[in-house]
């Protein structure tokens, strides 16, 4: 399989024989059809790092047929790769996903041009998650030691109205002491409009995690295992680093991404495996603009929905298929009975 793109950026076109794609990742391949044609073959998605047993058992099996092919697939499914006692054959393969430097197509680099690695990082965000913790008798996920609770008000639109105590921009941009006592809370990072973010993901559970930021793509330029320290910037792509929307961050290590803040709002940043997810491990990433709503992005729809504390501005809601296809039946009903007593008067007359 031949990998050339990935949630919307052109990568180096390397062959593989099977690659490893994450909770929410997105991968094209080509496949040269150079084989014998006296059979179909297997293609084969399979569980890994997994800690249940049974998700071994499950696979998605596909059949690659040639139009002459003179027999269906048989023998027993392809094998996932025997890395058991190799814990750096995933990374070293997510590390070899680059960006194609020479595609004639638009880079998503500020002011258009190729040099992210030179721009001055404006702030660092270095979150933390670790093993399901227990808060208030709830089984919570965390991040620095947080685990986020979505208020009534959807966040964006309590700063529109101007409204105080929705949430509190005042997330920890670095891990709390271990010592801190997890805690619930409605709150977000505050980051710098235009500003140039560094953020490190460290990983500090037994489980594979990933992570996606709406609103942007990053640029994936270091990863590997232990404890992220300043020092490890030295080692960090910054060059040909894939840009995408999310990434993998293996147990026991840390991912570091760069990215550029150039689209005003308040961005979810989440686990995307769904039960960490619901269980608060996300936080929302505030991008403000300091001349104010209204110069950088779209005004507000009419059919937004209001709840919470502005319940009371909600407008009625029209479905405009739903009323089309209402007058169409209404039209088909009147349709209809006009031609039954069409029918009616035929019959009285030429009874």
């Amino acid at each position: 399989m031949r990998l050339v793109e990935t949630e919307g950026t052109y990568t180096n076109q390397q062959n593989y024989t099977d690659l490893d794609i994450h909770v929410g990742q997105s991968y094209s391949f080509l496949v040269t059809m150079d084989q014998n044609a006296s059979t179909d073959y297997y293609i084969v998605a399979s569980p890994r790092f997994v800690g249940n047993p049974r998700w071994h058992e499950v696979a998605g099996v596909a059949v690659l047929q040639y139009s002459n092919s003179k027999g269906r697939a048989s023998g027993s499914l392809p094998d996932a790769p025997d890395d058991h006692y190799d814990k750096y054959h995933s990374m070293n393969q997510a590390r070899s996903i680059r960006m194609n430097t020479s595609a004639g197509a638009a880079r998503p680099n500020p002011q258009g041009s190729f040099h992210y690695g030179s721009i001055n990082v404006t702030q660092t965000f270095v979150l933390k998650n670790e093993q399901p913790l227990s808060i208030g008798g709830k089984r919570r996920r965390t991040i620095n030691r947080v685990s986020y609770s979505p208020p009534e008000t959807p966040l964006r639109l309590a700063d529109l109205h101007n409204l105080t105590g929705v949430y509190a921009a005042d997330f920890p941009a670095t891990p709390s002491d271990d010592d801190a006592p997890p805690r619930v809370a409605s709150s977000a990072l505050n980051a710098s409009y235009k500003g140039f973010l560094e953020i490190v993901f460290q990983n500090n559970d037994t489980d594979v995690q990933t992570y996606h930021l709406d609103g942007y793509s990053f640029f994936v330029v270091g990863m590997d295992y232990g404890e992220w320290t300043p020092d490890r910037r030295s080692e960090y792509n910054k060059w040909d680093a894939i840009s995408r929307c999310t990434t993998q961050v293996f147990p026991g290590g840390w991912t570091a991404v760069l990215v550029s803040l150039d689209n005003v709002g308040v961005w979810n940043l989440r686990a995307e495996r769904l039960d960490d997810w619901y269980r608060g491990q996300e936080v929302y990433v505030k991008v403000a603009d300091p001349l104010g709503y209204n110069i950088t992005e779209m005004v507000v729809p009419d059919n937004a929905l209001y709840c919470g504390l502005l319940k009371e501005r909600q407008k009625p809601q029209v479905h405009e298929s739903n009323s089309k296809s209402s007058a169409q039946g209404d039209a088909g009903w009147s349709n209809r009975l006009l031609a039954t007593m069409i029918l009616v008067v035929a019959a009285v007359i030429f009874s």
